[in-house]
């Protein structure tokens, strides 16, 4: 098989050439990238770019042409039905596995994620309605899941993966409430409990599942929910509602797919976000189904690849401090992370959903924010 030949009529009905112009296309170096791609589908093109085989000026774009042209498919190989037999069969995210994506992503150093997030270090999509700069953008969807949930002062607040502790800490200085946040990082939890020092905050490195407590006015969960998996959905929104008061609103802040899968992205599990899992629609509808009413759903998902973008260029601007703890493969593979996802976004394959639910319906109805 000729895979030169083949690649680069694959590439040319996204409109990407090989060794092109325009900033999207992509630049070989190396005469055995597509063979390595058509054989070794999602790990192969992803590993073959760390190794250096490849590059494109604009990787966000060059991603989202991929998609939109619904390349991926036809890097499909057999390997990757076992690896959607191995998600479907077993619990990726059991309580013992659950700990691996802090280990491997969060807990990979808080220095990396000083210097690439805002100053409130907030690991989930900014809201650009309004917003000029990240800084901007984090505050507003921060204070817009204050607004959504009606905060109060005097409020007790759940954040189910709570980060490095911004929600709760912007909660607890703008609307004078107090809470508790959950991580499985032990990194996250130890500069989250220095970040909300003299706020009224416990930072707890729990797992939800095994989390008790008196019920909360308000339960948030911001960028977390795509650790927990299909097999413990109903889990998840059960123990969510045990810990809600009756009246309470329990806000879900989380990356959705436009389609139910079987699977992760390969390369993506390997490397970022081990055991991970994206919800489709039909997912979180069978999760709160008897458990939940559903009183808003706001979908804004291009916002995430504004947001990416804007990580990508402070990362690649703290690159020369960075580069003495990181190597060069792991630039090119977090380079890779950060548009490729930005990508996904632009080709709105990915979405970005704020779901408001309630136990038992608002009484008088809810007022959507936005």
């Amino acid at each position: 098989m000729d895979y030169v030949q083949k690649g680069i009529e694959v590439l040319a009905r996204a409109g990407i050439a090989v060794n092109g112009s325009k900033p999207w296309d992509i630049h070989i170096h190396n005469p055995d990238t597509f063979k390595r791609a058509f054989r070794g589908g999602s790990v192969a093109i992803g590993e073959s770019y760390m190794d250096g085989w490849w590059d494109v000026e604009d990787l966000a774009t060059f991603f989202e042409k991929v998609h939109r042209a619904g390349l991926e498919k036809v890097f499909t190989r057999a390997g990757v039905l076992l690896f959607a037999l191995r998600a479907r069969l077993f619990n990726l995210q059991s309580i013992t596995r659950a700990w691996q994506v802090g280990e491997v992503h969060y807990d990979i150093g808080n220095d990396l994620y000083e210097h690439m997030l805002d100053k409130r270090m907030v690991y989930s999509c900014g809201y650009w309605k309004h917003a000029r700069t990240l800084d901007e953008a984090q505050e507003a969807k921060l204070d817009l899941i204050c607004k959504k949930i009606g905060l109060k002062p005097g409020d007790r607040i759940l954040d189910i993966g709570c980060g490095w502790g911004s929600f709760l800490q912007f909660a607890a200085e703008r609307y004078g409430v107090r809470g508790v946040g959950l991580t499985i990082s032990k990194q996250q939890a130890a500069l989250a409990r220095e970040r909300v020092a003299g706020l009224p905050i416990d930072i707890l490195e729990q797992d939800y599942r095994l989390y008790e407590s008196e019920p909360f006015d308000h339960i948030v969960s911001i960028g977390m929910f795509e650790h927990v998996g299909p097999k413990n959905y109903r889990t998840f929104m059960k123990k969510v509602r045990d810990l809600l008061k009756d009246d309470g609103l329990f806000l879900l802040h989380t990356i959705g797919a436009s389609r139910t899968t079987h699977m992760a992205d390969p390369w993506i599990d390997k490397y970022i976000f081990p055991n991970g899992r994206l919800p489709s629609v039909a997912h979180i509808g069978a999760a709160i189904d008897g458990i939940f009413q559903l009183e808003d759903w706001h979908n804004f998902g291009y916002d995430y690849a504004t947001t990416l973008d804007a990580w990508h260029e402070r990362f690649n601007g703290a690159w020369p401090d960075l580069r003495e703890t990181y190597d060069e493969r792991f630039r090119r593979m977090w380079s890779l992370y950060l548009a490729s996802m930005s990508g996904s976004f632009r080709a709105r394959i990915m979405h970005l959903w704020q779901i408001v639910l309630s136990k038992r319906g608002m009484q008088g109805g809810y007022e959507s924010i936005r």
